[in-house]
């Protein structure tokens, strides 16, 4: 038996019925678009994986329409019906053609399972079979879709499982890509905001990848089911911020205002350090011990010339902050805040372009340990609009990110449901670290 909720409850036992391939509604002919520094370093990721719950019981009219939107969106986003492949010199590249297979799409029913069973999960170990490609590395892009689509059947509703290769577009991309689709699932004939293809407008570079295909670069010691011999077992949760709670931890942290006249945390900020300094605590670290806060950030403002927000890719870079966890528990949070704002603020056009040209000088795929020692590392952003993907037949009951890509510290932050400056953060530690957050009511906000 596993517990779904708090319930007890069978295992979903998610049964897949049929599986096909979708393709642009139109011809398209031959295209090839190389991948640039800012793609290249994520070919040993695992696909990026979401996945969104919605009320409902036409299951088949809902499949329909799905299946029917998707062949018109992806007439502009056909990079996502393609492969990965590499040209002459090895530098590899987005291809696409009207003969390839497109986008997989599986149908499955978990008939016994309610919408409320799952959107209480607290761990995404319990939803693993509702997301396609768990466990699935970029690089294999080279003979898999590049996006792939699950729809089950739910007792109460439909879950919508994506995994994007994440070597080919970032957590901005994705969004635009799921709010076009709904866009035109509710009825409209073109998408108000066409994706900017070109990537050489980001990063024109030529660099050649060796991967080891037959292992697997991004082995992690820790796994969600850990063993002995696997690693500390891991363990993820959502912890709900009200606005309320996110007024007050902001407030809190801009009580005293810097006398270097600097500006105002931004709620990211404040969001940021509450957690940083609370999971830092959890660890039990000593004071000597360094600790790491790691943020993926958005470039496309910051390169020069700038990229329009459009443009469809990857082009995020990792920004580290690092200091003592005495340092950072013993003081007030605008402390650890002042850190990462002035990490934020620093990284600008040149250091970006500095960062590239290191990168390109000597290629290193990245892995999950060069988050940093001791890390927090925050993904996604709550300022994607994640409950306004509407299909057609209202917001999402629950938006979560599926198991690949998890590591003791990391956090997705999402938009809340209930709107406004609501925030959820999915949370992934060390079971002991996250059973002693769990108890933390500061870090509640509880307290």
């Amino acid at each position: 038996m596993a517990t779904l909720g708090g319930k007890k409850e069978e295992l979903l036992n998610v049964k897949i019925t049929s599986k096909a391939h979708v393709k642009p509604n139109k011809q398209i002919g031959r295209q090839e678009c190389q991948l640039t520094t800012f793609d290249l370093p994520y070919l040993a990721f695992y696909y990026n994986q979401k996945l969104l719950f919605y009320k409902g019981g036409d299951f088949e009219g809902m499949v329909k329409k799905l299946k029917e939107g998707l062949e018109v969106v992806l007439e502009e986003f056909y990079q996502l019906a393609g492969k990965l492949g590499r040209d002459e010199d090895g530098v590899f590249r987005v291809e696409y053609d009207d003969e390839m297979e497109g986008v997989e799409v599986s149908e499955a029913v978990a008939e016994e399972i309610s919408l409320a069973d799952l959107t209480d999960a607290a761990s995404t170990d319990r939803l693993k079979e509702l997301v396609p490609y768990n466990g699935i590395l970029n690089f294999e892009g080279l003979h898999r879709p590049l996006l792939a689509v699950q729809l089950t059947k739910l007792r109460d509703g439909l879950a919508i499982g994506c995994a994007f290769n994440h070597a080919i577009l970032d957590g901005t991309s994705t969004w635009h890509f799921m709010s076009s689709w709904a866009e035109i699932c509710n009825g409209s004939h073109n998408i108000s905001v066409p994706p900017f293809l070109d990537r050489s407008k980001s990063r024109n570079t030529r660099v050649k990848l060796n991967l080891p295909e037959s292992t697997d670069p991004m082995a992690n010691p820790a796994k969600p089911n850990g063993d002995a011999k696997a690693g500390p077992q891991l363990r993820e949760k959502v912890f709900k911020f009200s606005e309320s709670a996110i007024d007050k931890i902001k407030s809190t942290i801009n009580a005293n205002p810097p006398s270097d006249g600097s500006k105002p945390f931004s709620t990211f900020q404040s969001l940021s350090v509450h957690i940083w300094r609370h999971v830092t605590h959890a660890r039990k670290l000593k004071p000597e011990d360094y600790t790491v806060f790691t943020v993926f950030a958005d470039c496309r403002k910051r390169v020069d010339p700038p990229v329009p927000d459009n443009y469809f890719g990857n082009c995020i870079q990792a920004i580290f902050t690092v200091t003592a966890a005495g340092l950072l528990t013993a003081n007030p949070p605008d402390f650890g805040a002042a850190t990462i704002q002035k990490a934020i603020d620093a990284h600008n056009a040149k250091v970006i372009d500095e960062r590239n040209k290191e990168w390109e000088n000597a290629p290193k795929i990245f892995q999950f340990k060069d988050a940093g020692i001791n890390c927090v590392a925050v993904g996604s952003s709550p300022r994607f609009k994640v409950y306004d993907v509407d299909f057609g037949w209202g917001k999402p009951e629950s938006v979560r990110s599926g198991s690949n890509n998890r590591f003791d510290g990391m956090v997705y932050l999402y938009q809340g449901k209930s709107g406004g400056r609501s925030i959820d953060a999915e949370i992934t530690l060390e079971s002991g670290t996250m059973e002693v957050l769990e108890e933390d009511k500061e870090f509640l906000m509880e307290a």
